[in-house]
């Protein structure tokens, strides 16, 4: 009979996932996934389905940063900052989702989904911007300047 006990790489994997959500960060990715998610949803079924370009590309990038810091990759790959790449991705997000967002509310007359969905891109690009906040209040207290080589060796 086959052991229905999880055990190696996916109960790892399970776990790590588990407890990333329950963190701050995890929640926030989590809800910018959940959220863009939800957009995507609303501009594909709306008329002008083009305006979930925005939404595919900040849910994609989202998952990403979402499994390198779930599986501490970030602490491996070393070569990237990815504190400052998390930051300029949530900046990013931020502007993008309120200008489409702005564009679907105010013309979307006659269209409930590109409205519904640029009200959901407005509360997006709110969380993406405490997103934001929280990153730069991180990149503050870590005192992420270092002085630059001056390749003397002393």
């Amino acid at each position: 009979m086959a052991d229905t006990t999880e055990t190696g790489n996916d109960a790892n994997c399970l776990e790590k996932f588990k407890s990333y959500v329950k963190t701050r960060k995890g929640t926030i990715l989590a809800s910018e996934i959940l959220i863009s998610f939800i957009i995507i949803i609303l501009y594909a079924s709306s008329t002008y389905g083009s305006y979930s370009a925005v939404a595919i590309t900040e849910m994609v990038i989202a998952i990403i940063f979402f499994g390198v810091f779930m599986m501490e990759m970030d602490k491996q790959f070393l070569m990237i900052n990815w504190l400052w790449s998390d930051l300029f991705r949530a900046a990013i997000g931020t502007v993008l989702y309120i200008i489409t967002s702005l564009v679907c509310v105010i013309g979307g007359t006659g269209d409930g989904a590109r409205i519904a969905g640029g009200v959901f891109g407005i509360l997006a690009s709110i969380l993406f911007a405490y997103d934001t906040y929280t990153i730069y209040l991180e990149v503050k207290s870590t005192g992420q300047h270092t002085a630059a080589s001056t390749g003397n060796i002393v």
